[in-house]
């Protein structure tokens, strides 16, 4: 019996470092190596915190002169594969018609890929790197020698040049052609159908002469910056990220330990905790709800911990306004009685052989 209260005065005294299972402590420990304050920042889930850091300011939306510009002095270029519809008007037998068997495009002059075409009367005419405008005075010139005063329209009938590349989730990814009509980010993943159920819209990449850069169409979308818009040209890639990466992890004393995906809506640490069924009451310590976040890398830190004190059943109306960030790991903690228990539930049965093996020496050496 001395042997077994010895090994439970021992255990007492070992208490948190024996304890099966993670917990998270609310002090640093004496003796211990590591020192949390340098290493980690930790907040409480307050009022205060939610006003300085969660609430964003509203933003205004935000034009971008740029892509005006660019809008305004577009024109497109015919090059190699185009399909030009040439008319002269009063002239029949100079334009090609288009009738039930052939559409405008089977009808209209096609460009060689010496950029050339080839025009009664006017014979072979390098189009390809011009405006349609100025093939129009091109023709109209070369043909005054023939017809008086030539009234001259030139259209693409068929644009088969250039064209850009949408991949990853979009609903219908593949080729989409650039016309007259300026292309847009915004506009291309519209023609393609919108995003996807598990697309990352704030991973949006375009892939343009070796260079890719990153979009975000959450700004674009939410926020009217069209600053994340950018006008498209031939052969650019665009490609939207799944958002398998973009989880958040819900572990410790919950019903359901899970991940969620964070969609296109934001995820609050109050649906985190509802979707993985809350946290177990009979061992959770309500006050040792925690966040924890990697820290930006100009802190320094490796983690920012924010904790919700959610015994008072009210602090959950800030869970409901704690907004979590992909990668976040929500973690809740075991009650001190719960971890004592666990603790007893491993010793138990080592206390028991110990008792019975003494008591069973005992009988020996009575018997003896």
């Amino acid at each position: 019996m001395k042997a077994l209260l010895s090994l439970f005065a021992i255990l007492s005294l070992a208490g948190c470092s024996v304890i099966p299972g993670a917990h998270i402590p609310y002090d640093q420990e004496e003796g211990d190596s590591v020192d949390l304050e340098k290493m980690v920042d930790i907040y409480a889930i307050t009022p205060k915190l939610l006003q300085e850091r969660m609430v964003q300011p509203d933003r205004n939306p935000v034009l971008n002169e740029q892509l005006e510009a660019e809008i305004k002095d577009y024109d497109y270029v015919v090059n190699r594969g185009d399909i030009l519809s040439i008319t002269v008007w009063d002239h029949p037998e100079l334009t090609i018609p288009a009738g039930s068997d052939r559409s405008p495009s089977e009808a209209g002059n096609w460009v060689h890929s010496d950029g050339t075409i080839f025009y009664p009367y006017v014979g072979e005419v390098e189009v390809a790197g011009l405006k349609v405008t100025e093939i129009r005075d091109i023709l109209r010139k070369r043909l005054a020698k023939y017809i008086e005063s030539p009234q001259v329209d030139v259209t693409v009938a068929s644009f088969r040049s250039k064209r850009v590349y949408l991949t990853g989730e979009v609903k219908q990814p593949g080729t989409q052609p650039i016309t007259n009509v300026p292309l847009t980010l915004l506009q291309a993943v519209s023609n393609a159908g919108g995003l996807t159920e598990v697309a990352d819209w704030t991973d949006v990449t375009l892939t343009r002469n070796a260079e890719t850069t990153r979009y975000s169409l959450r700004d674009l979308y939410r926020q009217g910056d069209t600053r994340e818009n950018v006008l498209l040209r031939p052969n650019d890639i665009i490609h939207v990220s799944r958002n398998d990466a973009a989880k958040i992890f819900v572990l410790g004393e919950v019903i359901k330990p899970m991940s969620l995906n964070v969609g296109r809506s934001d995820i609050t640490l109050a649906e985190a905790l509802t979707e993985s069924g809350g946290f177990d009451q009979s061992i959770a310590n309500a006050n040792g709800v925690f966040v924890i976040r990697k820290a930006p890398e100009e802190t320094g830190k490796i983690a920012e911990v924010f904790q919700l004190y959610a015994r008072n059943a009210t602090a959950l109306i800030l869970a409901d306004q704690f907004q979590l960030q992909p990668r976040d790991i929500v973690y809740v903690t075991a009650a001190p009685i719960a971890r004592w228990n666990r603790l007893i539930t491993q010793i138990l049965p080592t206390a028991q052989a110990v008792y019975l093996f003494s008591r069973t020496d005992g009988e020996i050496s009575t018997n003896y």
